[in-house]
């Protein structure tokens, strides 16, 4: 197994960064379950990391770094009930070129295919839809090695507390080892995407939701504009975007011209808008293709980004109040804020736990000045009662998060049992989960 000492860790926004004693990359359950054995003897801290795409500290540690990029193979197919089972260290996108050959899919997906399988589920990554729930929501079983190394599985049937709490752990309740998916049958996305009046959209925010399987808005800061997003599932015919197309959709509409133009801007004020002025203005696309390239999109640059869940029906007073901070920043953000929908789940630790969910996500290219931005937006989803997205940028504490999880006690029980001595603790699970305690409150 190999093992690195002392070596630097930078995250995929280089804004996280440490220095673990040992950084381990496992193969098989059995090594990380000794890494994790060796670790939990010698007094360690453990974290897993998978594709490091989080935005958060939740993987830093000076203790044991355990890396998954070894740990990626497609453990079992079931054909009967559509099943599949994966190493925690599998990638998304491989998830998906694994699944299209078996002709099935994931229902949903969000809108990057980065990260590991582990590190999406543990910070609850979703994609958009009301009917449809986060990607957590499509697991139907899990293998953890809990703080001892020790191996547990869970499911609905089996250990049912921690398969409740498990499927968002947030990395603090154990290093999962393998995650049992439901898929369904392949299926392509019928897809528009245009440019509309925010006011427009926002005015039958409700009906909108509602237009299409899969329905996202991108407002351009400092703009009445937004570029919309309708995605309708199908067992139509593909065709996909053509070159001229692709270039459209993947240079305006997902964030390069934006980025480019505030790099400009830092270089000399005014040319990052003459950037943006000669980039041509958006179009109506329409296409279809596979539904795992639709969800799907490159990400050419680095940024920092912030995601509050709050209650479906807020989401257009909550995102006037954004568009009002903007105006009083100044120079507008260089990124889109992205909004989307998702369904309600029962998980204890999921930012849509019982009720409808609407995400707003504000974003600024890496390097650029973010906190009065973030903080200000934080504010205002307070007033909705707005959880997190676990892996992106927040400010939360245990303290201002837990009357917002109606399970938050739940959980705590569950990490007091798996991991009582707090092996996979770090900075982050002690801000905002708290320190484990041996009665999980």
């Amino acid at each position: 197994m190999p093992t690195t000492s002392r070596k630097r860790w930078t995250n995929w926004a280089g804004n996280q960064t440490c220095v673990p004693a040992a950084v381990e990359r496992p193969t098989s359950e059995a090594e990380l379950a000794e890494v994790v054995r060796r670790a939990h003897d010698a007094g360690q801290h453990v974290k897993v990391v998978g594709s490091g795409h989080s935005f958060t500290d939740c993987a830093v540690t000076d203790g044991v770094l355990v890396d998954l990029s070894h740990h990626q193979k497609v453990v079992a197919w079931d054909p009967e009930t559509s099943r599949i089972t994966v190493q925690a260290g599998l990638t998304l996108s491989k998830l998906n070129a694994s699944l299209a050959v078996r002709d099935v899919a994931l229902t949903n997906l969000g809108d990057i295919a980065y990260q590991t399988v582990s590190g999406a589920i543990s910070t609850a990554t979703h994609g958009t839809g009301r009917r449809f729930g986060n990607l957590s929501t499509q697991v139907v079983g899990l293998r953890l090695i809990t703080g001892d190394g020790s191996v547990l599985e869970c499911s609905a049937e089996h250990e049912p507390e921690v398969f409740a709490a498990a499927r968002v752990g947030v990395g603090a309740l154990g290093a999962i080892s393998t995650v049992t998916l439901q898929c369904v049958p392949a299926f392509r996305l019928h897809a528009v995407e245009q440019p509309e009046r925010l006011d427009d959209v926002m005015a039958r925010w409700d009906e909108f939701v509602d237009e299409a399987d899969h329905t996202e808005l991108f407002w351009v800061p400092g703009t009445g504009w937004a570029i919309t997003k309708r995605n309708e599932r199908t067992h139509g015919p593909a065709r996909p975007l053509s070159g001229r197309e692709w270039l459209q959709a993947k240079v305006l509409n997902d964030n390069l011209i934006f980025g480019l133009g505030l790099r400009a801007e830092r270089l000399r004020p005014g040319l990052g808008r003459r950037v943006q002025r000669l980039a041509p203005g958006p179009s109506r696309l329409e296409f279809t293709d596979e539904s795992h390239k639709v969800f799907a999109s490159p990400r050419w640059v680095r940024f920092l980004e912030m995601e509050t869940a709050i209650p479906l029906a807020a989401v257009p007073e909550a995102l006037e109040r954004v568009r009002r901070l903007v105006a009083g920043l100044g120079q507008p953000p260089g990124f889109p804020v992205e909004v989307r929908s998702v369904a309600a789940d029962d998980i204890p630790l999921s930012p849509a736990y019982g009720r409808e969910t609407g995400y707003i996500a504000v974003h600024v290219p890496k390097g650029a000045p973010h906190l009065a931005y973030f903080q200000g937006v934080q504010g205002i989803m307070d007033d909705y009662e707005g959880r997190p997205h676990w892996g992106k940028v927040h400010f939360h504490t245990a303290e201002t998060l837990a009357s917002r999880y109606p399970r938050w006690g739940d959980a705590q029980a569950v990490r007091a049992r798996l991991d009582p001595d707090g092996t996979f603790a770090n900075s982050y699970t002690d801000r905002v989960l708290g320190p484990v305690t041996s009665t999980g409150t």
